[in-house]
């Protein structure tokens, strides 16, 4: 509990002891009137002085309002003790509702110790410790054992376990080695590491979570929305409602006592404390849980949506298989098996894609890039370079068959990339991709979850994708896709969506248009692309899919909390307001279906953050 939170604590506990004596004490008149005042200034006069603030500033009906004019109400109509208890219950209301928010933030906040506090930069050999916004790009940093990393980049020299717990929710560590790449806000946590920076502080990892997570209450749920329209219409009308039913009734009964109380009941019920607290803090409770599981939610909408999630699309690549790939067949003709791989390896010697690199692999030479000329890279076909002064084309089918070369059929399960050089085939390459392992479990928990489709969309051959589709029990598979296709392909399967939503999951740079199409574009985060990740509206840290049912269920649940206020409140209330003005109902009634109503409320709000 904060400083703040205790100084209201002291304030309530001073004023229900005030209250109890007013109570017990035998006074009269305006005695009695003194003796119920200072309990009720001492613990009202905070919400009187808001509610004339607001008053001032044009903001007039607020709960500050009902409150307000309930109570004074009250003591006017001589009913001192209801007209204490009323605001005394509500502050009580209101220091459990920051409890509850502030248990939420700590959450959120458990999130953001991942921000590194310095880097420690080499420099003439001396090591200095500074701010992460200062390291520049290419600097060499060392992280010494139970320290953060601080930027992303390269190891140089060193190995290490890393603690990805706050980024990823897994507890097991990660080796590493020279040549591995490591993301910012992990710990490492054996050996010292030397790290060329890959990315200035600003586009590091750890710097876009924290934007993530810092702005996701900007992107309100439809729900969440609905009840800040709602509240900003609701309470003047029911200011109104209770004017009239203040004087309507008076007119002809003449008994102005009774049915000023009668309002001032309605006036308590009404008040829409517990809406509009608990759903946006149940949104937020589901965001919170939902990091500390390694999946960052870019906001509310996001979160709801996901909830209604019908049908999944799935990139293939470094999505559903590993994206490590190996060179598993070499087919040369009319040349050597060395030499075909030295000429793919070259025309490919440029690329960092995971394929360019399986072939330089398989080569396991040192490329002279002085013997290749201009590259060439054909998103979705492969690449055109100059070898030795000769063209070279190294790619899929369709790449050879705009030059009018013909190539070598072939059923071989794996990416097949032909080689042909200055017009003559030359081979081809059967370069493999391994299968996640939690990939057929996903779809599995995806089908337990209600997801009427699973579909996948690749840029590879259709035997391949329809092998991978079966392997892992997907519904439909479309090969052979480039990313435009890929776009075209999610445009028709939205088209199919029976009033849920459309999710895809990719990872690569050619998902972007992909993901911002989709209802809710799901990233890779660990090893997926900038673009991705940026387009993405959800965010699994750690790269296995299996964390997408996870998500889905979380807003499924988040969902159900956040609807179950919603009919709670309204229902209680609505109750009690109709009992209210037929005289069943007391100002204590009223003051349950207000302040009691809000504590449930935000009770059931904060399981959203203990989601399992």
């Amino acid at each position: 509990m904060t400083h703040s939170q205790k100084k209201d604590l002291a304030q309530i506990l001073v004023a229900a002891v005030l209250f109890v004596a007013a109570v017990l004490a035998p006074l009269n008149g305006p005695w009695k009137l003194a003796a119920f005042l200072v309990p009720y200034l001492v613990i009202g006069w905070k919400v009187l002085w808001r509610a004339i603030r607001n008053i001032l500033r044009g903001q007039v009906f607020d709960e500050n309002f009902l409150m307000a004019l309930a109570t004074v109400g009250a003591f006017c109509i001589g009913e001192y003790p209801e007209g204490v208890f009323v605001m005394l219950f509500y502050q009580v209301g209101e220091l459990f509702e920051h409890v509850a928010v502030g248990k939420s933030r700590r959450s959120i906040a458990a999130l953001m110790d991942i921000r590194p506090d310095y880097a420690n930069v080499e420099r003439d050999g001396v090591l200095e410790q500074v701010d992460p916004e200062e390291v520049a790009l290419g600097d060499i940093i060392v992280v010494k054992p139970g320290e953060k990393i601080p930027l992303d980049g390269q190891i140089m020299e060193g190995r290490s376990s890393l603690d990805t717990m706050a980024l990823t929710g897994e507890s097991v560590p990660r080796d590493v080695d020279v040549g591995d790449n490591v993301i910012s806000g992990c710990i490492s946590l054996s050996g010292l590491l030397k790290i060329r920076t890959t990315k200035s502080f600003g586009e590091s990892t750890v710097s876009k979570i924290l934007d993530l997570v810092e702005n996701s209450a900007m992107n309100k749920a439809k729900s969440e929305a609905f009840i800040t329209r709602f509240a900003r219409w609701y309470t003047p009308a029911v200011v109104i409602a209770a004017v009239l039913v203040a004087v309507l009734p008076s007119l002809f009964t003449g008994n102005w006592s009774h049915w000023l109380h009668q309002a001032l009941v309605f006036l308590v019920v009404s008040c829409p404390c517990a809406l509009v607290i608990s759903v946006p803090l149940s949104f937020f409770g589901g965001i919170g849980g939902a990091s500390r599981k390694g999946i960052l939610v870019k906001g509310a909408n996001y979160l709801e949506q996901l909830a209604h999630t019908e049908i999944v699309v799935f990139d293939k690549t470094g999505t559903l298989t590993e994206g490590s790939f190996r060179v598993t067949a070499v087919e040369p003709q009319g040349i050597s098996r060395e030499a075909l791989l030295e000429t793919a390896a070259l025309a490919e010697s440029y690329s960092d894609h995971p394929i360019s690199r399986s072939i330089l692999e398989a080569w396991g030479g040192k490329a002279d890039h002085s013997r290749v000329g201009p590259v060439d890279e054909l998103p979705g076909h492969g690449v055109r370079a100059m070898v030795d002064g000769e063209p070279v084309l190294v790619g899929n089918g369709r790449l050879l068959e705009q030059h009018d070369i013909p190539s070598a059929k072939t059923d071989a399960i794996g990416t097949v990339v032909h080689v042909a050089k200055n017009g003559t085939y030359l081979g081809y390459l059967v370069i493999s991709d391994r299968v996640k392992d939690d990939a057929a479990e996903t779809i599995r928990a995806l089908k337990a979850l209600g997801v009427r489709k699973t579909v996948l969309l690749t840029g590879d051959r259709q035997a391949v994708g329809e092998a991978v589709a079966k392997e892992l029990g997907l519904d439909d598979v479309h090969a052979e896709l480039l990313p435009g296709d890929k776009v075209a392909m999610v445009e028709a399967l939205l088209k199919e969506t029976n009033g849920g939503k459309l999710a895809f999951v990719g990872d690569g740079i050619n998902d972007a248009p992909v993901l911002s199409r989709a209802d809710v574009g799901v990233a890779m985060g660990a090893m997926g692309s900038d673009a991705a990740i940026e387009a993405a509206d959800v965010v699994l840290m750690d790269d296995k899919p299996s964390k997408l049912a996870k998500a889905i269920a979380i807003s499924r649940r988040t969902n159900t909390i956040v609807w179950q206020n919603i009919v709670f409140s309204l229902g209680v209330k609505i109750l009690v307001m109709i009992l209210g003005v037929f005289g069943v109902a007391t100002m204590w009634e009223a003051v349950f279906a207000d302040v009691g109503v809000m504590v449930i409320a935000i009770c059931n709000a904060t399981r959203a953050l203990r989601i399992k």
